[in-house]
């Protein structure tokens, strides 16, 4: 067989459905060989970047690893963004290119980069395929590297001259990764310092959703009766009227959560990835740890480890579930649940206004939303609202950029969240300067006919950098530009636009457009 068509069956043998790309002169064999595949479905997008992040979401949410495909030089640099992004969220995530010729690569030579040396310190593991003897073990490491905690994404190139050699087809086998779990001590180590403590505080990461540990979470927090706070990507954990949920924390100004922290006086963090937020800006007090977490926890100075449960999540949290741990009821100081839900406006509903806010809009989303309702946040001010007001009915339906915090995920990974679940509502929120960073994807979504929301709130600017320039210099430069005209521009790609003038008729868009399972809609809402 050719090289491609054993690099395709080997893709086959690990479940890839889709594949998010654009191809090229080097990937020429590749896409012919995809063309016979009656598995893999072949996305053709219009910027690789799109694709990057239609792999990242479409790993996070389905069991499977999101693949994502350019050609050499431009296309492959494209991928960056999308893949560094992917790898600090922890997605699974392989991007295959092409690249230059074996007998070219000492030269200085046309489009041609060393991706892999590019791609190294954004990736678990790259590799360039220099044996086609190799393709089907090179294949099979990526993906289990891929999905091995913590997950993230892995390179693999291949070379243009090796793509049509002939090769035996040797797919490896798909083996389960095996589990770890802590030691019977580590379990009673834990136990003893949770019931030595008088105000623990369980800190919930985004390691929980991943690891589909959520259940046993649930069944540990109710039996220790200590407040419970999460990070950005770990909202939904508990449900938001969970007596013990003092939402989310990780804030640059007015972190709400933080008293509880300094309160406590053992922190039992679950999950937690430090790429979401350093342990100096929520433990400046640096009250003891107890680390439960797939992987040992990393040496810092403001995350003093008194304590390590090293395992898969689910099964530790079962294990710690099964011994005596004394309940630990107590209630922060003050009304601080109160406080922290009037700050971050939580059940304020709409407050009897008809004017704009992203916290108004964000009321009617969550009022309209289901349990299986995915929301994609973009990056800008709104996600900061979105992690301070929207509570979504289930652990990992709200997806948003905490790594790397990549403006642009919004729109592609919409496209990613509907095809790895086909049968939910999926609403994009993005700000308007996110949303031209990839819209032309709207053509992609169009095409592949998915039923789609996207939510542009549109006020021509850059508002959390214009913010940050107010508060420091006083003044704001650079973030000010000109839109085109959404509503039009959505019906130019044959989308319906609406554009709302108050918040009941925006109301009434969205529960349109939920209930048309077939149409694709574009919302332009202006923001004063």
């Amino acid at each position: 067989m050719k090289a491609t068509d054993v690099l395709v069956q080997c893709l086959e043998n690990e479940g890839v459905e889709f594949i998010f790309g654009i191809m090229g002169k080097e990937t020429l064999d590749l896409m012919d060989s995809l063309s016979k595949s009656k598995q893999i479905k072949f996305v053709n997008v219009r910027h690789e970047q799109g694709a990057a992040f239609m792999a990242d979401v479409y790993g996070r949410l389905s069991t499977k690893v999101g693949v994502c495909l350019a050609t050499l030089g431009p296309g492959a640099s494209n991928l960056l963004t999308g893949i560094a992004s992917a790898n600090l969220d922890h997605s699974p995530v392989v991007a295959i290119t092409g690249q230059a010729g074996l007998e070219r690569q000492h030269l200085e030579s046309h489009q041609y980069l060393d991706i892999v040396k590019v791609f190294e310190p954004a990736t678990k593991w790259s590799a360039q395929i220099k044996d086609t003897q190799t393709i089907s073990t090179i294949i099979r490491k990526a993906f289990r590297v891929a999905q091995m905690e913590k997950p993230g994404a892995v390179l693999i190139e291949l070379p243009e001259n090796l793509a049509s050699q002939m090769i035996p087809a040797r797919p490896l086998p798909v083996t389960p990764i095996p589990k770890s779990l802590p030691s019977f001590q580590a379990i009673e180590d834990a136990r003893s310092l949770i019931n030595q403590s008088q105000k623990p505080v369980v800190v919930v990461g985004n390691g929980v959703i991943r690891q589909k540990a959520a259940g046993e979470l649930l069944t540990f927090v109710e039996n220790l009766q200590s407040p419970v706070i999460h990070s950005f990507m770990a909202k939904g954990i508990l449900p938001k009227d969970h007596h013990l949920n003092y939402f989310t924390f990780g804030f640059n100004k007015e972190d709400e959560v933080l008293p509880i922290i300094e309160d406590a006086d053992l922190l039992i963090v679950v999950g937690f990835d430090f790429v979401e937020k350093l342990p100096k800006d929520w433990n400046k007090k640096m009250r003891p740890i107890l680390h439960t977490d797939p992987l040992p926890a990393e040496m810092d100075e403001y995350y003093p480890v008194q304590g390590e449960l090293v395992g898969d999540l689910n099964e530790t949290l079962q294990a710690l579930n099964k011994v005596a741990i004394s309940p630990k009821p107590w209630v922060p100081s003050g009304k601080l649940k109160e406080q922290i839900e009037t700050s971050y406006q939580i059940n304020s509903g709409q407050q009897g206004t008809q004017t704009f806010t992203t916290e108004n809009i964000l009321s009617v989303i969550e009022k309209l939303s289901t349990e299986q309702t995915i929301v994609v946040s973009d990056v800008g001010a709104h996600k900061v609202s979105i992690a301070r007001t929207y509570q979504p009915k289930q652990a990992g339906r709200l997806i948003i950029s905490n790594g790397l915090a990549s403006m642009g995920i919004a729109l592609p990974g919409a496209i990613g969240a509907k095809l790895a679940c086909p049968d939910a509502p999926v609403i994009c929120i993005t700000g308007d300067g996110g949303a031209l960073m990839n819209i032309s994807e709207l053509e992609t979504a169009k095409r592949l006919g998915l039923s789609l929301i996207v939510i542009v709130l549109n006020n021509s600017a850059l508002n959390l950098e214009e913010q940050m320039m107010q508060e420091k210099f006083g003044h704001k430069f650079g973030t000010d530009f000109g839109n085109p005209d959404f509503v039009q521009l959505a019906e130019s790609f044959g989308i319906k636009g609406v554009r709302p003038n108050q918040i009941n008729e925006f109301e009434q868009a969205l529960e349109d457009a939920l209930n048309q399972t077939n149409e694709f809609t574009l919302i332009d809402v202006i923001l004063k």
